[in-house]
């Protein structure tokens, strides 16, 4: 399997868009995605396809999104050879970094524990139920089946990592007719002015924009007025005002660009024309949180932390420490 029928696979989205009035972006969608699988697609494509084939066909699945590992069930134990089947897809499909997931009993242990960050976040986030919500750097889409999971709906996620993509279908394959998606795309490649969503999540994508007050002013512009943004990013001590900026890199990640303090990052809030702005958490990452797996055996934060002091990374700054905002669009 060399092609991914991805007109399929958006049907439904499609159809709901145009339904909601916005053809504008179906149509801008329908031009990005042809250009990203049928006009210039990735190297990898096949395989990543081929894994996904892999996964045996099976009845009466049922699915949990609202526990802390998304869990595919089915109504009886699995042949030894759909088991077989299923451990080689999966496996075809790793690095896993966002989890965990339970599928049909194989746990994916991930490399984050994304549960605990979502354990963080929620008790702070207005009810979801009914709400359009966008996951902006969803990776493989861990937290858009909480928020599904939560009653959202309409969750759709945005991050341009093909692989993430494919391990979003691989749960969705089987739950089917659900409004969860994820699109292969960067935050700028949505239309400006969609003024659409009820939430949007940002969590883990501030340090990565060059240009942090234009993220967020692209985040104020997915939002309704007064929708709520749920923002988490990395932060430093300091007084307002205060944000470290890495020389090169920060934690052996490269597109690190700006850390502010939690009164900084309220400034900028302010700045971009947010109200309410709230930090409702601050919580130092761990190696316990982040960690090396057997589905994810590449270097984790253990390698990106000084052995000699972990609470600085390697390059001698401050070790992560994250903070989760809540705001609102007037």
């Amino acid at each position: 399997m060399t092609r991914f029928d991805w007109q399929g696979c958006y049907q439904k989205l499609f159809d709901e868009l145009v339904k909601e009035g916005l053809q504008d972006w179906e149509d801008l969608l329908h031009r990005q995605l042809a250009q990203r699988f049928d006009e210039n697609p990735h190297g990898d494509l096949p395989r990543w396809l081929g894994a996904l084939a892999t996964l045996p066909a099976l009845a009466n699945v049922t699915g949990e999104t609202d526990t802390a590992a998304i869990t595919l069930r089915t109504g009886q134990p699995l042949s030894d050879a759909d088991a077989e089947a299923l451990e080689q897809g999966l496996r075809g499909l790793m690095p896993w970094r966002k989890g965990p997931f339970d599928f049909f009993g194989t746990y994916i242990d991930t490399e984050w524990h994304s549960d605990w960050k979502w354990d963080r976040v929620a008790p702070y986030v207005s009810d979801l139920t009914g709400r359009k919500v966008l996951d902006v750097g969803c990776g493989s889409g861990y937290h858009c089946w909480r928020m599904h999971g939560a009653g959202a709906s309409q969750v759709i996620g945005v991050d341009p990592g093909l692989l993430f993509l494919f391990q979003f279908l691989s749960v969705k394959q089987y739950l089917g007719d659900v409004p969860v998606d994820l699109l292969p795309l960067r935050m700028e490649d949505l239309p400006p002015g969609l003024n659409w969503f009820d939430t949007t999540f940002s969590m883990g994508v501030l340090y990565h924009r060059r240009s942090p007050l234009d993220h967020l002013l692209e985040l104020k512009d997915t939002l309704r007025p007064g929708g709520e943004l749920v923002l988490e990013t990395l932060v430093v001590d300091g007084p307002e005002g205060y944000s470290l900026m890495p020389e090169d890199r920060y934690g052996q990640m490269r597109n690190v660009w700006f850390l502010p303090s939690c009164d900084t990052l309220m400034r900028w809030l302010d700045r971009t024309g947010f109200r309410n702005a709230r930090v409702v958490d601050v919580t130092e990452t761990t190696t316990a949180e982040q960690r090396t797996t057997d589905w994810m055996r590449f270097q984790s934060l253990q390698d990106f932390l000084d052995p000699d002091d972990p609470t600085k990374t390697i390059e001698g700054y401050p070790g992560p420490k994250r903070a989760t905002v809540i705001a609102e669009k007037p």
